[in-house]
């Protein structure tokens, strides 16, 4: 039978006479290849570092705002702070631009109760409305501010000031919708269009190539079949005008026969059947 001999990386020999423990260590050597592609990678990770840090300072970012933070017995805003071309008064109430944080809150979950509206006696139902409405609070502050490269606002309506009657914000906001200025695809002529496929598909950004589009409109369930809807939408569309939009589009399900009946009566027509989904996109023809 062979023996084999093992030589150990690292050796360990004591003498008695000092009592001293002598280590033998074996240097690895690496290739000069292999320190070539090391060199490599850390270069490639700084520069990913560097590449990152300057993307996060051209960003702009919107500071999580708690529930803490906002004051919900805030009183609403006189109306004499609003100009009168930024606002459309209808009966007991006023279609404008949302200003405050709360505005926004009360948006968000206005869109919540509307969206649970037919779930109401499901279980955690008040948790997932919670919920959402915190996180569509975050997304209306992060369009609002530009960050999705649209501009967008969010328009409430909200109860006309009254002499000796002061509201909270909580209170007063009983409608909301969200406009954002877009741009057309290369190519399309309506959004979502289906046109020719190219190898490189760019937005053109010209001044003519914009469109408006309107979205998540809901009404307080205290507070329908006053005209609300109806008066945020002609205030919306005259806002997309302003800013030299000609166009403006909307999308609604095709079982929603209320959404669709109220589109209409504001002005809007079909213009494609969206085959691809359960939706109709509708745009403003008047």
């Amino acid at each position: 039978m062979s023996t084999i001999s093992i030589h150990r990386s690292e050796l360990l020999r004591i003498t008695h006479n000092r009592s001293r423990i002598f280590r033998q260590r074996f240097r690895r050597t690496i290739p000069p290849w292999r320190m070539t592609m090391m060199n490599l990678r850390s270069s490639d990770t700084s520069k990913k570092e560097e590449l990152s840090v300057k993307i996060s300072k051209t960003i702009p970012q919107v500071d999580q705002i708690r529930l803490e933070d906002l004051r919900f017995d805030r009183v609403q805003p006189p109306d004499v702070e609003f100009v009168e071309e930024d606002r459309l008064e209808f009966g007991k109430f006023v279609a404008r631009e949302a200003m405050l944080d709360e505005e926004y809150w009360t948006a968000a979950w206005l869109r919540a109760e509307s969206h649970w509206e037919d779930r109401a006696n499901e279980r955690y139902v008040d948790n997932f409305k919670r919920k959402f409405a915190d996180q569509e609070f975050n997304a209306i502050k992060r369009r609002c501010k530009g960050l999705q490269g649209q501009k967008c606002s969010c328009i409430v309506a909200v109860k006309k000031e009254e002499r000796h009657i002061k509201r909270s914000v909580i209170k007063s906001v009983v409608g909301t919708l969200d406009l954002s200025i877009r741009f057309f695809l290369q190519g399309e002529t309506f959004p979502g269009e289906k046109v020719k496929s190219q190898l490189f598909c760019s937005i053109n950004r010209q001044g003519s190539n914009r469109y408006g589009y309107i979205a998540n409109v809901c009404v307080a369930k205290s507070a329908r079949r006053q005209g609300i809807a109806c008066n945020m939408l002609s205030f919306a569309i005259e806002s997309a005008r302003l800013s030299g939009v000609e166009q403006v589009y909307v999308h609604v399900h095709r079982n929603n026969s209320i959404a669709q009946e109220l589109y209409q009566k504001t002005g809007f027509k079909i213009v494609e059947t969206g085959q691809s989904d359960d939706t109709y996109l509708l745009m403003y023809t008047r």
